[in-house]
């Protein structure tokens, strides 16, 4: 078994100690450098801000700054840890913010336990941040803090302790109910716990429709009522039920909901089957509940339980918050997190944990399939979608009430978060938005595989296919469905085996294709009970817009049909393989990585203007370069010449594409090389797309660049095709199918403009 503690600290002490460092966002490497980011430079920016104090967020980073501050009287369930010992935890948090809404943090520690102390410290470090995270104070003096700093201050602040658990448990709540049919102004509800967790929970729940009335707060000592005197506080006072104590088990007795914000054990079988009809128990201690779920179902099968482990369903974490809610503030330049912006992010995510689960999320835990209902009623922390759905929703908010700096359009704001999630995901959603301005029917020949059908699916949903269709048997693709919580509405299922339908057809058609080359018409039939013939032979047809293909097949035995098929288009004689490569700031197309083995200067320049033509149909001006061992006839020797043969070869089919080689990869890609040493390139600045002189340098670049230069490499897009068919690699993934399937429909779409296919 492993030892947690022990792996724990040797975490945190190896390499450079601790979690989280500052690096510099600009360039410090000359001397010029370092005279703009100091003196004199930086007087600059010092006087803007001085005239116009809102400059600060233009010129300084300010702007995506949060200070997680506390004092360590309430470390996670460690208790008064003091201020030092809380560091870890501070540190923690950053980590967090930067990994799931790429903010920058400052973990401050405050060694006071005066809340006016406190409170005067957030005031005088203002003008450092753009918000504050108030962390691990204990109650009742964080509500004094808290409320004392959203008056004073001018930017957001929140304290997760106290509003974390309340939005995350709110869109748990909303989906349980909606689960068991209950109404939660009509729902009772019991909380064991009264702290500033508990009460922060329920003054949530009254905002979401819940009526206080019917919100019982429990302490170690009993229910809250208006004839207790010991243990009580002007906060936990607003929930006081008329009448004398009672125990949390006479309390629970009829209760619709149940929400544990208190310790291990207090609630046991028997308090359990005393609640209502189909109970919703949330028990959120940490690290064990107030109840184990395998205690809950041991009584009562018809229970809704969540609990604050990754290892049960249903976790309830703070990180689906706090992140996202700052993220959206941030960008709005928020003066403050209101109500307001806490139900938009309560009901963000209970209606994101309504939508399909992307694949990436089941990688992530052990590919799990889920599916709305009692055993997931809220998204997933590594769901990448949970950024782009709470942000916005937060920000739209912050607008609304009238306490954003700023006015954004929320659909660039998307845009942006998407490239904040890496630029693959900003790359990507340019292709998709094509898509979905002129969808196109796509076929996929591998229909029953899972992650075809889930791909299908997506793009339905994300409407960039106009009716996909599935080949393969229907019943095995609806059986797998079902057990993918898929939906099929909107898509077609076909049967290649089938006699119904174009099968005749395509096969008079395809022996036509084929007669003088070795085809009987028998064979034809026999070719066609295969998805792969019949696929490409519906968009030989003319009955679909594109294929994609080749998840479960090596990447020949996918391509060879699709010529025998479709074939190349009339005007070339090759096809090539295109990836396109996403860096963190750039983008570049490698050719050839998949197609040909030793191309000869002829094939060379096919691939380039393959290669160039794809590029410009994605609105990118391409910058070929040709490469090579050689620059520009440094080295003489055939397979350098056959590289500068191919350069000739474009420039006389294309005198407007820029194109310059032989050259060496660096020379290619760095402006400083190609200006100082090379002034007679062609081109006019870096190449973006990088034609290979063979496979093997291409297949090796590419896979070395994306394992580890950190690129994300997007495709194989299959080139030179006399129709839209792309070929996946084997096992791609099916976000991958996704990508390809816009590309392709982008590819169908822009052959129709230009007349190429009817």
């Amino acid at each position: 078994m492993l030892d947690t503690n022990r792996a724990a600290l040797e975490y945190h002490q190896q390499g450079r100690p601790g979690k989280i460092a500052v690096v510099p966002t600009k360039p410090v490497g000359t001397q010029w450098d370092l005279s703009l980011a100091y003196t004199p430079g930086v007087a600059e920016p010092c006087r803007r801000i001085h005239e116009n104090p809102e400059d600060v967020f233009k010129y300084t980073a300010r702007g995506n700054l949060v200070g997680v501050v506390s004092n360590g009287t309430a470390v996670l369930g460690l208790g008064n840890l003091g201020a030092l010992a809380s560091k870890p935890v501070m540190e923690g948090k950053g980590v967090l913010f930067k990994r799931f809404a790429d903010i920058d943090v400052f973990d401050i520690e405050v060694d006071s336990a005066d809340p006016q102390e406190i409170i005067r410290f957030c005031e005088l470090i203002e003008p450092t941040l753009g918000g504050i995270n108030l962390e691990d104070i204990k109650a009742p003096e964080c509500f004094e803090i808290e409320e004392a700093l959203k008056e004073k201050l001018d930017i957001p602040v929140f304290h997760d302790d106290q509003h974390g658990t309340a939005i995350i448990s709110g869109a748990a709540l909303y989906n349980a109910l909606e689960v068991v049919a209950k109404k939660i102004e009509d729902a009772r509800i019991v909380f064991s716990g009264a702290g500033a967790s508990a009460i922060a929970t329920a003054d949530h729940y009254v905002r979401m429709g819940a009526r206080r009335e019917n919100i019982y707060l429990c302490d170690s000592k009993g229910l809250i009522t208006t004839e207790r005197s010991d243990g009580m506080n002007k906060y936990k006072a607003r929930f006081a039920q008329p009448g004398p104590t009672r125990s949390l088990a006479e309390t629970l007795k009829g209760a619709d909901v149940f929400v544990g914000l208190s310790v291990a054990g207090v609630v046991d079988g028997e308090m359990v089957k005393g609640m209502a009809e189909r109970p919703v128990i949330f028990a959120l201690a940490n690290p064990d509940p107030e109840i184990l779920p395998d205690q809950v179902f041991a009584v009562r099968d018809d229970a809704i339980m969540a609990t604050g482990r990754s290892d049960f369903d249903n976790q309830v974490n703070n990180v689906l918050g706090f992140p996202f809610i700052f993220r959206g503030a941030l960008d709005v330049r928020a003066r403050a997190i209101t109500d307001e912006m806490k139900l938009a992010a309560t009901d963000a995510l209970a209606r994101l944990a309504r939508e399909d689960v992307p694949e990436s999320v089941a990688h992530a835990y052990g590919e799990q399939t889920f599916r709305f209902g009692p055993r997931y009623l809220i998204p997933k922390p590594f769901d990448y979608r949970v950024l782009l759905r709470v942000a916005p929703a937060v920000a739209k908010a912050a607008m609304d009430g009238g306490v954003a700096r700023v006015e954004i359009d929320l659909e660039d704001y998307k845009t942006a978060l998407e490239a904040r999630l890496g630029r693959r995901r900003e790359v990507m959603r340019d292709i998709m938005l094509m898509a979905q301005r002129n969808p196109q029917r796509i076929v996929y020949p591998e229909g029953e595989n899972e992650r075809i059908i889930r791909a299908a699916a997506q793009a339905r949903h994300e409407g960039i296919v106009r009716r996909p269709v599935l080949l393969g048997r229907p019943d095995r693709i609806r059986r797998s469905a079902q057990e993918l919580h898929v939906d099929l509405d909107g898509i077609e299922v076909v049967d290649p085996g089938s006699d119904d339908g174009p099968k005749e057809r395509y096969a008079q058609r395809l022996y036509e294709r084929r007669q003088r080359k070795g085809v009987t018409l028998a064979e034809a039939r026999e070719w066609l009970e295969e998805p792969h013939y019949f696929g490409y032979m519906m968009v030989a047809e003319g009955d679909a817009d594109g294929a994609v293909a080749g998840i479960e097949s090596h990447y020949p035995e996918t391509i060879r049909p699709a010529l025998q098929v479709v074939g190349t288009d009339s005007a070339v004689k090759h096809v090539a393989g295109l990836y396109m490569m996403v860096l963190q700031h750039d983008l570049v197309f490698f050719a050839d990585t998949t197609v040909n083995i030793e191309p000869d200067a002829e094939t060379l320049a096919e691939i380039a203007l393959l290669s160039a033509d794809f590029v410009k149909r994605l609105g990118i001006d391409p910058r070929i370069a040709m490469l090579s061992f050689s620059n520009f006839g440094s080295t003489r020797h055939p397979d350098a010449d056959k590289v500068r043969q191919a350069v000739q070869r474009v420039r006389q089919a294309r005198p407007d594409l820029k194109v310059d080689g032989e050259m060496q990869a660096d020379t290619a890609v760095v402006e400083e090389i190609l200006r100082t040493r090379y002034p007679f390139c062609a081109l006019d600045g870096p190449a973006n797309v990088l034609i290979f002189p063979d496979l093997n340098a291409a297949n090796v670049a590419y896979k070395l660049m994306a394992r580890l230069g950190g690129a994300e490499a997007i495709g194989p897009i299959l080139l030179g095709m006399g129709r839209p068919v792309h070929v996946l690699q084997r096992g791609s993934e099916a976000a991958d199918v996704l990508n390809l399937t816009a590309l392709a429909v982008v590819d169908a779409h822009r052959r129709k403009q230009a007349g190429a296919t009817p």
